[in-house]
């Protein structure tokens, strides 16, 4: 384990249709960059106990929510580094705790097998949300392509565009290929704006022109829906 981060930040949500797309990324030229990833294939393990607690609890939309994922931008080998990631929502701020772990070790490290690689503040409260849990596991993986920018001399203001967004209940590996149900219709972008304050005033005037408002979408929740949906009407037909 090589890094240890936390992020804290507002993160706001729009739908796009391919024209605002278009239109969003003009404006952000002048300003923006791509980061570090700029294109990549986000793949990710969401964990939650056996009856979906964190994902219910979640869509209840309290003042406080939290998540455990396992995240990485490419198909993932055991010696491959991985984000093991601590997600916390409280008052509309996003907490994330983000430990740099190799996949092998990770999946071991989270299944109870094997002690965090290496103890920090940020494992330590992994540890804890592990222990309090109890029958966390893999339950949903979730793929989108995703495109990345950061503005241009601060880093602290990114845009991301996730397109071809899925997700599966099997194969839950990433080391595995993407494919699985979509959660956008076809030529939609999901928007994020990820920032530690206000959002600048070019991007607020691009958004007016554009008439883009912000709206709550949660993937893992979205994919959720589609489980419960799916299992409920599999038990009326039982």
């Amino acid at each position: 384990m090589d890094t240890q981060m936390i992020f804290k930040r507002y993160e706001i949500k729009y739908l796009l249709n391919r024209k605002q797309k278009e239109r969003v990324l003009q404006a952000m030229q002048p300003y923006m960059e791509p980061d570090e990833y700029g294109k990549s294939t986000i793949r990710n393990l969401y964990y939650d106990t056996d009856n979906y607690r964190l994902i219910r609890a979640s869509l209840e939309k309290p003042v406080y929510k939290e998540k455990l994922r396992v995240r990485s931008y490419r198909a993932a080998a055991p010696g491959d580094k991985v984000y093991v990631e601590l997600k916390k929502k409280y008052d509309s701020v996003v907490y994330k705790r983000r430990a740099d772990i190799a996949e092998g070790q990770a999946m071991e490290y989270l299944a109870g097998r094997l002690s965090a690689p290496v103890h920090t503040h940020i494992t330590e409260e992994i540890d804890y949300f592990l222990q309090f849990y109890r029958t966390l596991s893999p339950r949903v993986f979730l793929s989108y392509e995703r495109e990345a920018f950061c503005a241009k001399g601060d880093g602290g203001f990114r845009v991301t565009f996730d397109e071809n967004i899925l997700f599966r209940e099997e194969d839950l590996s990433l080391g595995c290929g993407v494919y699985g149900e979509a959660l956008l219709e076809q030529g939609q972008a999901l928007m994020e704006i990820k920032t530690p304050g206000g959002i600048p005033l070019w991007m607020v005037r691009a958004l007016t022109e554009e008439r883009i408002q912000k709206v709550s979408f949660s993937k893992y929740g979205n994919a959720y829906r589609k489980i419960f949906l799916r299992e409920k009407g599999e038990a009326v037909y039982a």
